[in-house]
């Protein structure tokens, strides 16, 4: 098949990942993948000047930064501007693919020998810049729907016309790039976590946790990963942050961990699930993204939305395990991501889009 996805713009954010994963080993099947995306948006020259004046330098051209299609060998297109992908941007195809709800609009307005037309749903307004209503709107769009979590499907499934057809396709994870060897408990406690400045990634309810299980564990650390941190920003003492960590020193920091800390108010998915886990890392999550899905066999602990004490409590539960029960749970974690591998994902997602492009012709 002739496959294109269309981006809004690629950056390293988890559902790139995931695009860059498909679009790699669906090329390796033989199909022909291009994927065409807006370069990345620029601050106004008034900012860029502003932070130069204030002593913060002149802010990098994003477009210059690595993201997941750097060593991803397919045809990549870059347009020229912000403005909407239309027919001239885009190859004739089998089938097309909105990633982003903005880029479905553009993917529905496009000429019928562009391809099928399908919906890869990965996120459900969880930023601010995805108001719901529009984006349920382009949940009712008449085009394939293939989603990542059931937590994403049961939404659009309320939202979108009765008897939508989905196909739910989840992800992976890379054995090869995140794994580990079965371990016991650390000496001292230690649990780690996604640091992100988004409210909706709930960094702030893993770390009022964190300070609330030291109550019981006074020599509890915490290690985290993920964005820079603002100016002025005043870390606890027992938290070590770590910026921009190349993808091959990720699962030292899973796998040193007594349990990984999932907060979010609101996920599509959460790959860091299943990295942690295939680190042999157990999880203390919320309801959120597949984190439902994942520990129903076990491999951690589902506390509420918006609950640091119960996080801590189960913090504090994880880390007194005897060394024998910490191993049990650490091992049920690596059971429920280890029978399921992207050569699934993708057996999944490619009869997807070849139901949608038979659905055509």
């Amino acid at each position: 098949m002739r496959i294109t996805f269309i981006l809004n713009h690629v950056n390293l954010n988890g559902g790139i990942r995931v695009i860059a994963i498909y679009a790699d080993r669906l090329k390796k099947r033989g199909h022909r993948v291009t994927v065409v995306a807006r370069p990345r948006p620029v601050l106004p020259l008034k900012s860029r000047v502003k932070s130069f004046l204030t002593g913060k330098g002149w802010p990098i051209d994003p477009n210059t930064l690595p993201d997941h299609f750097d060593n991803v060998d397919i045809d990549f297109r870059t347009i020229d501007s912000r403005r909407p992908i239309t027919d001239r941007d885009v190859p004739d195809a089998d089938v097309v693919i909105a990633t982003w709800w903005e880029t479905a609009d553009w993917v529905q307005a496009l000429s019928p020998s562009k391809g099928a037309k399908a919906y890869f749903i990965q996120d459900f307004g969880a930023h601010d810049s995805q108001p719901m209503d529009k984006l349920a709107a382009t949940w009712r769009l008449p085009m394939k729907r293939i989603t990542i979590s059931r937590y994403i499907t049961d939404m659009v499934r309320q939202l979108a016309p009765a008897g939508t057809e989905i196909s739910e396709v989840g992800n992976s994870v890379d054995f090869d790039q995140f794994n580990a060897r079965p371990r016991g408990k650390n000496r001292s406690p230690l649990v780690g976590t996604m640091y992100v400045r988004s409210h909706f990634k709930g960094t702030d309810i893993a770390l009022q946790a964190v300070e609330l299980a030291r109550q019981t564990l006074p020599d509890l650390k915490a290690i985290a990963f993920g964005s820079v941190v603002a100016p002025g920003t005043k870390l606890p003492e027992w938290l070590n942050l770590k910026a921009r960590v190349p993808d091959a020193e990720l699962k030292n920091i899973y796998a040193a961990c007594d349990a990984w800390l999932f907060p979010p108010r609101k996920e599509g998915y959460g790959l860091p699930l299943l990295e942690a886990m295939a680190c042999r890392t157990p999880i203390i999550a919320t309801p959120a993204g597949a984190a439902p899905e994942l520990l129903v066999g076990g491999g951690g602990i589902l506390v509420p939305h918006e609950n640091p004490q119960a996080m801590a409590d189960a913090i504090v539960k994880i880390c007194q395990l005897s060394d024998n029960d910490w191993q049990q749970l650490s091992d049920a974690a690596y059971a429920a991501v280890s029978g399921y591998s992207w050569d699934d994902a993708t057996d999944r997602f490619e009869a997807a889009l070849k139901a949608a492009a038979e659905r055509r012709s």
